[in-house]
């Protein structure tokens, strides 16, 4: 299994939603973490399992009951998630990122 490097604004993003959700309800925005790691132990299992994005190269995982999708590229030596985007949020603005 290829290990998963997150991008920098990915985690904060990450961050963010969970501080978001928790304040709403306590525990909430562990759920929301929660579910991100299992989604992240998906992809890292069997990364050619969920659907390109267009004609990026990237790879879309749809968040289980949370609004947010994790973008990723398979890399020779890891898997590289790009967003834990929103899904009605400004659609590509993670499209710029880099490798880090």
């Amino acid at each position: 299994m290829k290990p998963a490097l997150i991008h920098s604004q990915a985690r904060a993003e990450l961050d963010a939603a969970i501080s978001f959700y928790e304040s709403r309800a306590a525990g909430l925005g562990l759920d929301l973490q929660a579910k991100v790691e299992d989604g992240v132990r998906a992809i890292q299992r069997s990364p050619e399992s969920w659907p390109p994005h267009k004609q990026t190269g990237f790879r879309k995982y749809f968040v289980e009951r949370f609004p947010y999708t994790l973008y990723y590229l398979e890399m020779p030596d890891c898997i590289w998630i790009a967003a834990v985007a929103h899904g009605s949020r400004r659609p590509g603005y993670w499209m710029g990122r880099q490798l880090e």
